[in-house]
């Protein structure tokens, strides 16, 4: 993990936005000027979501609506920084993410449309900002994965707070550079406190080892340099449907009992207010949280769940009534809170 200052890693952030846009669609418009999609009716999609994903949805979409899609990729926090960066001017007619907070952040600036109320029907109340400027496309679950010849459950943590205590020190492993960690904290100020969640990020330092990328840190788990670590269930999962190579001696545990650690992240889609091409990006939103949407997380590999629809969850997956996660406001993911306390903290 590289540990940088405020201000450097502000530069980076806003270097790498740009940078990232760049190589995965083309250089954004100019300010004040229009998107080329715009002047054809195509509709261009910033994407933070996992792009084999989104392809997915992209594909299925224009075949059954003939409507062309440019994507661009990039992760959470980039994209995010980028949109505000461009704001009214911005070429994006949608955006995507894995984690809440980057939508809250473009909600915050004030760049998004209301969500069309058809689309926001799709979708249950727990899986939606409570504003309706945004909604939820998918979610993640927390869970701790863990090496199973050194410990067995009975043994594991009964709280993801249970992680700063001294007897877990160099037990456990997270990568705290990620949006996906960042949405763990996120939940935990949330639904703990600041001043909890500081106490807890504080401890982490001491006892956690910091691995960069969720995959890297449970294949430290398989073999064998960490007992344990906190990440999504999907990486499990996603390695297990290939060679289970990097999972094949790791088991997950799930916190339950709406404990933070229980915490499910709702993956966001949004549509810009600046859209020049609106009436199809509210169209792709309501899509993708539609019937066929949500049945590409269903039947697909992506192993993320399915929240809209009435679409069940792939049947690998542990139903999401038996998380038993916690109730959590999406719309109130704080990330700069977040950035600050994991920097005081010198995680970041």
């Amino acid at each position: 993990m590289k540990i940088r200052n405020n201000a450097l890693a502000g530069i980076a952030l806003a270097a790498t936005a740009a940078l990232g846009l760049s190589a995965c669609g083309g250089s954004p418009a100019p300010a004040g000027s229009a998107s080329p999609e715009a002047t054809n009716g195509e509709i261009t999609v910033y994407n933070a979501q996992h792009e084999s994903l989104t392809q997915e949805w992209v594909d299925a979409f224009t075949k059954e609506t003939g409507i062309k899609v440019t994507m661009r990729q990039g992760d959470d926090t980039e994209m995010s920084n980028q949109i505000v960066q461009e704001g009214q001017a911005s070429p994006a007619d949608v955006f995507l993410t894995e984690n809440s907070p980057a939508m809250a952040q473009v909600e915050n600036a004030g760049l998004f449309a209301d969500v069309d109320k058809d689309t926001v029907a799709q979708v249950p109340e727990a899986f939606r900002p409570s504003t309706n400027k945004w909604t939820g496309i998918a979610a993640r679950s927390t869970v701790l994965v863990y090496d199973k010849a050194k410990l067995t459950e009975d043994k594991l943590p009964k709280s993801l707070l249970d992680l700063a205590k001294p007897e877990w020190k160099g037990k456990w492993a997270a990568s705290p550079s990620g949006a996906d960690f960042q949405a763990i904290v996120a939940a935990l100020v949330e639904l703990k406190g600041e001043a909890a969640a500081d106490a807890w990020l504080k401890a982490m330092k001491d006892n956690a080892k910091v691995y960069k990328g969720n995959s890297t840190a449970m294949k430290a788990v398989n073999a064998g340099e960490v007992d344990s670590a906190l990440i999504y269930h999907y990486y499990y999962f996603g390695d297990q449907a290939k060679t289970g190579e990097n999972s094949k001696n790791v088991s997950q545990y799930y916190f339950k009992n709406q404990d933070p650690g229980a915490f499910l992240s709702v993956s966001g889609g949004g549509v810009l207010k600046s859209s020049k091409n609106a009436d199809k990006a509210q169209a792709f939103l309501k899509f993708i949280t539609g019937k066929k949407g949500q049945e590409v997380l269903q039947k697909g590999t992506s192993f993320e769940y399915a929240i809209a629809s009435e679409v069940p969850a792939n049947e690998k997956l542990v139903p999401i009534k038996d998380l038993q996660a916690p109730t959590v406001d999406p719309a109130k993911l704080n990330s700069q809170k977040v950035t600050e306390l994991m920097t005081k903290a010198g995680l970041l």
